[in-house]
């Protein structure tokens, strides 16, 4: 274990920080992390990566090209793909993800959807005998594949995808075809230059009658020679605002043919005399997409705890300002508008944390009761995964940019990490849903709860439970039968639109985690946590809830008065909580958030990797300095 953190040479303030702290950091990272042996295993898991040398960059990544950084995560992607033998590959969702993020940082890969996507789509939508052929060839990457829903004209809305597949009961193929320019397939991770297999969503046609998107395994490469198949065109859709070393594709298919047995049929057939057979439930084929925003809401969090972790760590080594003339400067994280700014980002990222806990164990729940055709709790876990990946995205960004301004001008410099981090996670806003769309979604689930509270026919499930509880509203349930219905659903779109249905359920969520918490100085610490989050989240809503009669005026005071009283409670132990987070400086990635605080001399450092100061005189400057000379004797000569 890597606790006391405190080391010889170390930052002054960040030490006395550390010092001053409440409670134990080792026992609260053990809490968040999910006990003591898992916060072993990860420091054993972080050990080995650092003890490789084929996992480690030779420069910075930041001072890299895009096509160094492509090939240098090529590399190490090789490296780690040889020797992910050291996790439990029977746990990717934890081991897995952090094994990866340790070798390849923020930077998606080339094999990053292999692993969270075409690998889960093989196991949820294949039928026995398909998995027994595809699982074991992509497992040991015998085949590298990605995941290509998205198309040029349509993301979110993926019923109206346009790439086709018309069954041939002639050939038994089906023959997919790409009908329109919009139709390309575009986006998709790997699918550039790194994949030869795809899992394509397509609209399933037999006989002119069209049966919806259903999933399709196809081949891109030769295997071989690595060139794209006859029929198939792609390639890297060029320069993003973020994740450089990954290859983001584009896919055209010609009327490209692959045998029936390529459709995944666990839950739908077509037969070999084109004879269709429905699945039992509609939402069944978009497992995969519920999957990784299971993933994202855990992933997301981690971002804005990293975010937070930098900002803490240097507002508690950066001084501005006196308080009295004479006295050593300011640690600007006394300040109570700094406080303000990041520690309510700090509560969200614990919040969010501890609810991603809850999404991913929906998620294995259900995956276990689809495997027996129980299928009552996927609508509750689909309204879930999309709300929250909405409401933790939406946020996640926010909080990152927050804590980039509180670190003032080295903010806004890649050797602070806040570039990568906030274009990793703010892509998280459009990629797997537009999150208006998805909030939308939600909306439409609450009012048709409406309609059902109404009838007395609601059955409702765990994420919606809360809404029967008569200390939630301003009924009792003994009443809802005499609340008007437009006061209903006046109610209901309110929540809905300030995501207060999300935030609520993640509340609770949040309480019941910490609720298992037996040492008194971590719940301490958790209690404030998670007040200071829920006492900001309604200051931020109060107009909503100011309109709809939930608080008085003075309601409103008393919340601001009570967050104000806890940012000082929590301020003496920042520092220390985001410690608990456990990042190393290989994962934080950033000189303001290092460890031991020695900021100012390792920016200098990180700034001498620049490809401009490998000479004294650049080209540039050379140019310049000739510009300059032929206008001086052009001054000359007139003067002549």
């Amino acid at each position: 274990m890597r606790y006391n953190l405190i080391e010889p040479g170390d930052n002054e303030d960040i030490t006395n920080e550390r010092r001053g702290s409440s409670f134990s950091v080792g026992k609260m990272a053990a809490f968040v992390h999910g006990g003591e042996e898992k916060l072993r295993r990860r420091h054993e898991i972080l050990k080995f990566v650092e003890s490789q040398k084929d996992f480690q960059d030779p420069i910075p990544p930041e001072f890299m090209s895009r096509k160094e950084r492509v090939e240098n995560n090529a590399r190490k992607i090789v490296a780690m793909t040889d020797k992910i033998a050291f996790i439990d590959q029977s746990d990717m969702f934890e081991e897995g993800l952090l094994f990866q993020s340790l070798i390849m940082g923020r930077d998606f890969h080339a094999m990053s959807l292999h692993y969270a996507m075409f690998i889960p789509t093989i196991q949820g939508q294949a039928d026995d005998d398909q998995l027994d052929y595809w699982l074991p060839l992509a497992v040991t990457r015998g085949i590298i594949g990605t995941y290509a829903q998205t198309e040029l004209g349509h993301g979110t809305n993926i019923s109206k995808l346009e790439t086709t597949a018309t069954y041939d009961e002639k050939t038994e193929e089906f023959v997919l075809h790409t009908p329109s320019v919009s139709a390309t397939k575009w986006w998709s991770g790997g699918l550039g230059k790194s994949s030869n297999y795809a899992i394509i969503p397509a609209q399933l046609i037999i006989n002119g009658n069209n049966k919806g998107l259903h999933m399709f395994i196809v081949q891109l490469r030769d295997l071989d020679t690595h060139m794209p198949l006859p029929g198939i065109t792609i390639g890297d859709i060029g320069p993003k605002m973020g994740i450089p070393g990954n290859d983001n594709g584009f896919l055209i298919f010609n009327n490209y043919r692959i045998p029936r047995k390529n459709m995944f049929m666990r839950y739908s057939q077509v037969l070999s005399n084109g004879e269709y057979i429905a699945p039992k439930h509609s939402k069944l084929r978009y497992g995969t997409m519920v999957f990784v925003r299971s993933i994202m809401v855990r992933d997301q969090a981690m971002q804005l705890a990293a975010a937070v972790t930098i900002a803490i760590r240097y507002s508690s080594i950066r001084r501005q300002g006196e308080w009295k003339p004479g006295l050593k400067e300011v640690q600007i994280l006394d300040y109570r508008t700094q406080q303000y700014r990041i520690l309510p980002c700090l509560a969200q990222s614990f919040v969010f944390l501890f609810a991603a806990t809850e999404v991913k164990n929906l998620y294995m729940k259900v995956n276990k009761q689809l495997s027996h055709g129980i299928t009552e709790l996927l609508q509750e876990l689909h309204i879930l995964s999309s709300g929250f990946k909405a409401v933790v995205t939406w946020e996640v960004a926010k909080g990152i940019e927050q804590c980039r301004l509180a670190c003032g001008g080295h903010g806004y410099s890649h050797a602070s990490g806040f570039p990568e981090i906030y274009s990793f996670a703010v892509a998280g806003c459009t990629y797997e849903g537009e999150n208006i769309v998805m909030l939308l979604q939600v909306a439409r689930f609450l009012m048709k709860t409406v309609k059902e509270i109404h009838s007395n026919s609601a059955h409702l499930a765990t994420i919606a439970k809360y809404l029967l509880d008569a200390r939630r509203y301003k009924s009792s349930f003994q009443r809802w039968q005499t609340v008007e219905y437009e006061d209903l659903v006046g109610d209901f779109e309110q929540a809905a639109r300030n995501q207060l249905h999300i935030l609520c359920f993640m509340a609770k969520s949040y309480l019941s985690r910490i609720s298992q918490c037996s040492e008194p100085e971590i719940s301490r610490i958790l209690n404030l946590i998670g007040k200071l989050y829920m006492l900001h989240e309604i200051s931020a809503h109060c107009y909503a809830f100011r309109m709809a009669n939930y608080m008085s005026d003075e309601q409103m005071r008393s919340v601001k008065c009570g967050i104000y009283e806890i940012l000082g409670n929590l301020r003496p132990d920042a520092v220390a909580i985001v410690d608990s987070f456990d990042f190393s400086d290989r994962e934080l990635h950033s000189v303001l958030g290092r460890r031991d605080g020695n900021v100012y001399a390792a920016m200098l450092e990180w700034a001498k990797y620049s490809e401009l100061n490998k000479t004294e005189v650049s080209n540039l400057a050379m140019l310049i300095q000739q510009c300059f000379t032929a206008k001086l004797l052009l001054l000359k000569s007139k003067d002549v």
